[in-house]
């Protein structure tokens, strides 16, 4: 089934929606940056872009430079309830952004959603977690010749194309954004370390203090969560299968165990891997009753949720974000935002400033990969430095920061060898 140029829940949402777009677009001096740049010279000019994004106000923010700077946008979901229903009303009727976006969109149409961005022919695509460059791979081969080059903003997006590439079955060359410091290192941390929890306490009015946390997994978006934690007076517990990342842990004073053990002791659990079953049924056996299960991996596979309905007798929705998992034995195991990221299905993401960097480097590479099309090699990219660091100036700049500068001195001397004690 083909949709027309939007498939939203309601276009008479688009005047809060744009409310929303503008709020966020005063924490985004940066992106706001780009977009009057964009504007005067033009860099996407006649460029067709399809992006598989969260639908939220900073996103949208990120659709509007993008437009600013000439390209004709198509933007669907990345996930069923990342959406924000106003937000994609004002981007389609407003804007006149392609929208294919529906908070609670089922699995079918949240493929057809890809599909109708799919239908734009994009010549750049835009990725959250990349289904819609497996889409793209598996259903529209013929389309391929058609795109020059794409990004992905994710950890989880960036191991399936890697994996891609490293089997010889990528395309076209992809950037990946997720790589960039000035996006791993603050959106990661800082915004899913406070989003995630944010999402937590609203759907559960739970209090952390005194509560044993355990998270799974200390890559950026882990230690930002266990900050966190500790912060509000949580006893954190960290688990890993990455030894290196386990000593870290330790080192910044968490307790480092086996899920196996963890699951013994915890009373809120929060997955963070990108990987699968990460949570699985052996774990459910051990948990306590009333523990809080939840999910900041893109993906709603971390937690068995298929082994978790098989051991239930019973399942309800005890509140708006939270099902209630009844044992055989009279457990209760309670799930948020049914696996998904919670940080976005009972919150609202990353807070603006934050996505100001990561949107930032999305826009920026958008343009390299347009100036560059025809010269890359079918292959994943880390972000230009000098991008990654003029990404960096205009935020200090925008804080009203000014750093030191090496003085002629100084750079002889970094550049030299023969000086020593």
């Amino acid at each position: 089934m083909k949709l027309h140029s939007a498939d939203v829940k309601d276009m008479k949402l688009a005047a809060e929606g744009q409310d929303l777009i503008d709020w966020s677009a005063r924490e985004m001096p940066v992106l706001n940056l780009i977009k009057q740049r964009f504007a005067k010279e033009q860099p996407l000019r006649g460029r067709k872009l399809s992006a598989c994004l969260h639908v939220t106000s900073e996103t949208a923010n990120l659709m509007l430079t993008l437009k600013a700077g000439g390209a004709d946008l198509a933007l669907c979901a990345s996930n069923p309830l990342s959406t924000n229903d106003a937000v994609a009303a004002a981007l389609a009727s407003t804007h006149g952004v392609k929208t294919y976006a529906i908070r609670g969109e089922d699995n079918d149409t949240y493929y057809q959603h890809i599909e109708a961005a799919l239908d734009h022919h994009p010549a750049m695509t835009m990725d959250d977690g990349a289904d819609l460059v497996s889409v793209l791979h598996k259903k529209r081969e013929a389309q391929i010749a058609e795109v020059i080059g794409g990004t992905e903003e994710t950890t989880t997006g960036v191991v399936r194309l890697r994996a891609m590439a490293d089997r010889g079955v990528l395309r076209y060359p992809i950037i990946a954004v997720n790589e960039a410091d000035t996006k791993h290192m603050f959106d990661n941390r800082y915004g899913t370390g406070q989003s995630t929890l944010d999402g937590i306490i609203r759907a559960t009015n739970v209090l952390l203090a005194g509560k044993k946390v355990v998270i799974a997994g200390y890559g950026w978006v882990g230690r930002g969560l266990a900050s966190r934690s500790k912060g509000h007076g949580a006893d954190v517990i960290i688990t890993e299968v990455d030894a290196v990342k386990a000593l870290e842990a330790v080192m910044d004073g968490f307790r480092v165990m086996r899920m196996e053990d963890a699951a013994r002791e915890g009373d809120i659990f929060i997955t963070v891997t990108g990987d699968v079953n990460v949570l699985d049924r052996s774990h459910f056996a051990l948990m306590k009753d009333g523990v809080i299960l939840a999910n900041s991996g893109h993906f709603n596979s971390e937690i068995n949720l298929k082994a978790l309905d098989d051991l239930a007798t019973g399942v309800r929705q005890v509140r708006q974000h939270v099902q209630e998992y009844r044992l055989g034995d009279g457990r209760r195991l309670h799930v948020l935002g049914e696996g998904r990221l919670i940080n976005l299905a009972a919150a609202e993401g990353h807070p603006a400033a934050v996505m100001d960097m990561s949107f930032a480097n999305q826009a920026l590479c958008a343009e390299y990969m347009a100036r560059n099309a025809g010269k890359l090699e079918r292959r994943v990219y880390d972000v230009p430095d000098d991008i990654d660091a003029e990404v960096a100036k205009l935020k200090l700049r925008s804080m009203g920061i000014a750093i030191d500068t090496l003085t002629e001195e100084q750079q002889k001397y970094l550049s030299s060898w023969e000086e020593g004690t």
